[in-house]
């Protein structure tokens, strides 16, 4: 399954396409909850019942690119995007098998489990592969790619509708339905396997920068994945990545009812369809933060550019706290801006990665750093959910239900701050010796060339 090496004149541009056709495959998991009613009437299942498919998908897809990501080194993308790809439509597959007997615990481990697992290692299928050939802009390569996680939603959600509509909200609808995802998922994945190449050694060395200055984060050192999770600098970017998340997603999260709820005291209360369409808004500004920002720290660097989300979102989520009830344009700006913030963190961390621990496992390093977002991802919600249930039971209404937790974002994002002012160049100690490391390119070459 190592993918060939790209021939003399391939050009890296054919790359971020595989990348995306994998990416805007797994990000329907943002979709999800499309789902979820028809579930919920057809196998009788409770809001949270509906939720959990989704969830331990979120949670496999943090473990599995933690516990997956030397294995996606070693093995090279093709490989990777292979065991997407049949993980990820075998969910599906066991999904459709699971509503069609009425058996809610066969989703739960197909779309959950196999599909998670299918997540992860195809978050992280790409990303050491873009690094290589995008040597001079990694932060603008990889946001093209993991822009397609963000994006993937907005072709699942009205696909995913359309389909429960034509074939029925039923048991049997909803088997179809996933039927379908499944077989058609598998065939677009399958061109990103059948794309993606690895650079030549010489195709690497041509398009590399100029050596970084003295002192500067940007090291040609290479850093193996075991000595990485032993640095502070690690676990400084943990920090960072989990702070950056739990403040996107915890607006992410309860967008819709959080917009009505700012203004239901008001004399323009948010409908049901604005707040809708306010949800939609958010998604493309997490898509453009991706790409956009993501560039950006080409330009600007890294640990510039997560001072602008980290600092600038905290200032945000106080004009949000302060004013946000008394300007819809007010609170729906700032809530673009955390989104865009939310989505050019999980897209510039690998180019930050790069920076830090060289190329040679930062795909691993990568599948390690994600165990953050899973932390996030349950630690966002928790936080907003419960202070709202709180102030609610302590008799406050409206935008008096989110003070509180968007104080307590306000604080977590200053920890991210602080932590991504501690980040340093990563000690010589930690670095992979020259001669072995020139070793492992030979043998990899070797290896692929046989292939």
């Amino acid at each position: 399954m190592t993918p060939p090496i790209a021939p003399a004149g391939w050009s890296r541009w054919l790359v971020p396409p595989a990348a995306l056709s994998v990416h805007l495959s797994i990000g329907q998991a943002y979709a999800w909850s499309v789902f979820k009613p028809s579930l919920e009437s057809a196998l009788g299942l409770s809001g949270t019942q509906s939720a959990l498919p989704f969830q331990l998908g979120i949670v496999m897809l943090g473990l599995s690119a933690a516990f997956g990501g030397t294995l996606v080194e070693r093995n090279g993308p093709r490989w990777a995007m292979t065991v997407a790809l049949c993980c990820f439509s075998s969910g599906f597959l066991l999904s459709a098998l699971g509503a069609a007997t009425e058996q809610y615990w066969l989703i739960v481990f197909g779309y959950g489990f196999v599909g998670g697992i299918g997540l992860g290692i195809g978050y992280i299928s790409p990303v050491s592969t873009l690094i290589k050939w995008f040597p001079d802009r990694p932060g603008m390569a990889t946001g093209i790619a993991i822009m397609g996680f963000g994006g993937g939603a907005l072709i699942a959600s009205p696909w995913s509708a359309q389909m429960l509509e034509s074939f029925g909200s039923d048991s049997e609808g909803i088997a179809f339905a996933f039927l379908v995802h499944g077989l058609v998922y598998a065939v677009f994945m399958s061109l990103g396997v059948l794309l993606v190449r690895v650079p030549r050694p010489e195709d690497r060395r041509e398009k590399a920068p100029a050596a970084p200055p003295a002192g500067s984060l940007i090291s040609t050192a290479q850093v193996s994945a075991r000595s990485a999770v032993r640095t502070p600098q690690f676990w400084c970017l943990w920090i960072v990545l989990c702070m950056n998340v739990t403040a996107g997603i915890g607006v992410l999260e309860k967008a819709a009812p959080m917009i009505t709820d700012f203004f239901a005291d008001t004399d323009t209360p948010v409908s049901v369809s604005a707040a809708a369409g306010f949800v939609a808004l958010l998604s493309a500004a997490n898509m453009a933060g991706r790409i956009g920002w993501s560039s950006t720290s080409d330009l600007i660097g890294r640990k510039n550019v997560y001072r602008v989300y980290l600092g600038v979102g905290a200032v945000m989520y106080l004009l949000i706290a302060r004013f946000g009830d008394s300007s819809k344009p007010l609170f729906v700006i700032c809530a673009l801006v955390i989104l865009s913030f939310y989505g050019g963190g999980f897209a510039t961390i690998p180019a930050y990665l790069k920076d830090l621990f060289g190329t040679y496992q930062v795909g691993a390093i990568h599948g390690r750093l994600l165990t953050a977002w899973s932390t996030a991802g349950v630690l966002g919600p928790l936080i907003v959910n419960w202070v709202a249930d709180s102030q609610e039971e302590a008799g406050k209404s409206g935008s008096g239900l989110y003070g509180l937790s968007f104080t307590i974002m306000i604080g977590l994002l200053v920890v991210g701050f602080v932590a991504n002012e501690l980040v340093r160049p990563v000690n010589p100690r930690h670095h992979v010796p020259a001669p072995r490391e020139a070793a492992d390119d030979h043998v990899t070459s070797e290896q692929q060339h046989h292939a």
